[in-house]
């Protein structure tokens, strides 16, 4: 005997509006939690994983813009939750789904939206927001909705600029940790012996990072954002790792002046997204805030060294400002050569910083790719050889990093075959490179 899946009830369509700050709206109907969400309206291309998207810390303060047009779909469940709670401020999709299907569900969308007290909105165009958003920018906005949807145009506008713009946030330690915790490899399958110890900075970290670390052999002590240089000794750890986070990096000068601490000690160090913004200030380059920013998990970039193009997960607002054309001295300090590893294929947006004096690298984008791409998860084998060469043999590590970025150059290949100068990849600036002022050291001045 055969039934008939149940019907969602329905729930009576409360109107909704999207608000811009250049007063663009856009009229659709409440999902999730009614009343009012404020935040950076930003667009997102991932055609999978939106509860990673939601869950994932880096997305503090921000309006989603899901450019998927079904979502909802295969609800969501407790094991694929980035974090501890939802992060994004508020939530922009087209077509949600009614009911989810999947074996693996455990509560809707819509339901754990209004658990939480996130607002959405549902039934709007998508597309013609992504459209206007790549043209104007991301921006400040605000969804409304029920009797917060009644006020006049002029007022709502009025609630969305007095806001304050995400330049100049300072979020990581509103999503970090207040406590340390330690993920242990056997939470995660591994039977052998601990590989390495690592001191984990929580400035944002999604929960696929330690469990990358984990299944690998590794001790991870994930310490909150405001740790000190005496919480990372006091782990005795075998390398450093700075998460990704939100919020402007501008604003990190305490996470500068402790990642210098430890390069200063020869740590071992890697940095992802935030983490590797981090290391570009402490090295004494400027950062800068991207007209829309690097938000799914589609994203093309290139390895210089090995020509190797990797399709990668991206969830970033801001940059590092480095001479593509390296290497060249750090701006600051005594920390010897360093080199842009890695660049966005679509702008040229700096993607990787590698030291070549010190065993320390970095890269702006997710190499734990939850939902997402896998290219990159040699990464964490990277920085493990990295602490192991420097535990047994102290100052090596440079060496053992230097020759992992040493291998043969493809690209390089291809452009003496096309008799063109190695070291490009036919791609140009689009504009979203800033301009280096010379007379402030470590600092940028933005295009307009």
């Amino acid at each position: 005997m055969s039934h008939a899946p149940s019907k969602a009830p329905d729930r009576p369509k409360t109107p909704a509006v999207l608000v811009l700050e250049d007063g663009r709206t856009f009229r659709g109907r409440a999902y999730g939690a009614e009343g009012t969400a404020l935040g950076e309206a930003v667009f997102a291309t991932g055609m999978t994983g939106y509860q990673e998207t939601i869950t994932d810390p880096s997305y503090a303060r921000q309006l989603v813009v899901q450019t998927a047009p079904h979502i909802g779909n295969t609800g969501v469940n407790a094991d694929d939750a980035e974090s501890r709670r939802i992060w994004v401020a508020g939530y922009i999709v087209r077509d949600a789904a009614r009911r989810p299907s999947n074996w693996r569900s455990e509560q809707s969308l819509d339901e754990q939206l209004r658990e939480q007290g996130v607002v959405g909105i549902e039934g709007v165009d998508t597309r013609a927001i992504t459209r206007h958003l790549r043209e104007r920018g991301a921006m400040r906005a605000g969804i409304f909705s029920g009797a917060d949807a009644a006020s006049n145009q002029e007022r709502l506008v009025e609630q969305v600029l007095a806001q304050p713009a995400m330049a100049g946030a300072r979020l990581a330690e509103e999503v970090s940790i207040d406590e340390a915790y330690v993920v242990e490899p056997a939470d995660h399958g591994w039977t052998g012996g601990t590989v390495a110890t690592i001191a984990a900075l929580d400035l944002g970290i999604k929960a696929m990072t330690p469990k990358h670390f984990a299944q690998r052999g590794v001790r991870t002590v994930v310490l909150p954002a405001g740790a000190s240089f005496a919480d990372i000794t006091r782990a005795a750890p075998d390398g450093v790792f700075m998460s990704n986070g939100p919020g402007d990096p501008a604003t990190a000068d305490a996470q500068v002046e402790l990642l210098r601490r430890v390069l200063d000690a020869r740590m071992p160090f890697f940095g992802i997204c935030f983490g590797n913004q981090i290391l570009g200030r402490a090295l004494g380059f400027g950062t800068y805030k991207l007209r829309y920013g690097h938000r799914g998990i589609n994203q093309p970039v290139l390895d210089r060294r090995t020509g190797k193009v990797e399709i990668t997960s991206h969830n970033h607002g801001f940059a590092v400002d480095a001479p593509l054309d390296g290497p060249v001295e750090a701006p600051v300090g005594s920390y010897g050569r360093v080199e842009v590893s890695h660049v966005n294929l679509n702008d040229d947006v700096v993607e990787g910083l590698a030291c070549l004096d010190l065993p320390a690298f970095s890269v702006q984008y997710h190499p734990e790719a939850a939902a997402g791409p896998h290219d990159s998860a040699y990464l964490f084998d990277r920085f493990i050889a990295l602490m192991q060469a420097e535990k047994a043999d102290p100052g090596s590590g440079d060496a053992v990093l230097a020759s992992s970025l040493d291998a043969p150059s493809e690209a390089a290949a291809l452009a003496r075959a096309a008799g063109e100068e190695p070291g490009t990849h036919g791609s140009r600036v689009t504009g979203t490179q800033p301009r280096h002022d010379s007379t402030r050291p470590g600092t940028t001045q933005e295009e307009n």
